[in-house]
């Protein structure tokens, strides 16, 4: 099952020119958060709300260097929040190397502003 991981098109760029990715995340709480195709949306719509400029990394985790951990939710979503967060969450503990993304893929919001799964 691959994992999905969003973040600003900037950081992608600046991962790709350090030769491995570290999101703010990393430092503060000790993983990068990840999330399965049925979780991206919800956790989309809850923490990025009609942010522009993401991209969504596409991973597969058989490649990861790091230790892939399913967890709680390490944070609740916003009351106003619709869709349940319920449910383990994948986290990478450490970088992840660019070579376990095998895509990525554009991730804008709606004029609503609101997020949709990309096609491929």
């Amino acid at each position: 099952m691959l994992i999905y991981h969003i973040t600003p098109r900037k950081n992608w760029g600046l991962a790709q020119e350090k030769g491995a990715y570290k999101a703010e995340s990393l430092e503060t709480e000790g993983f990068i958060h990840c999330s399965t195709a049925e979780q991206a949306v919800p956790v989309a719509n809850a923490f990025y709300a009609a942010q522009k400029g993401l991209i969504l990394l596409v991973i597969d985790p058989e490649k990861l260097t790091a230790r892939l951990q399913w967890d709680p939710p390490a944070h609740p979503a916003p009351e106003s929040t619709p869709t349940s967060l319920h449910g383990e969450f994948p986290h990478i503990y450490g970088a992840l190397n660019l070579d376990a993304v095998i895509e990525t893929r554009e991730f804008e919001p709606n004029s609503e502003g609101i997020f949709s799964f990309p096609s491929t």
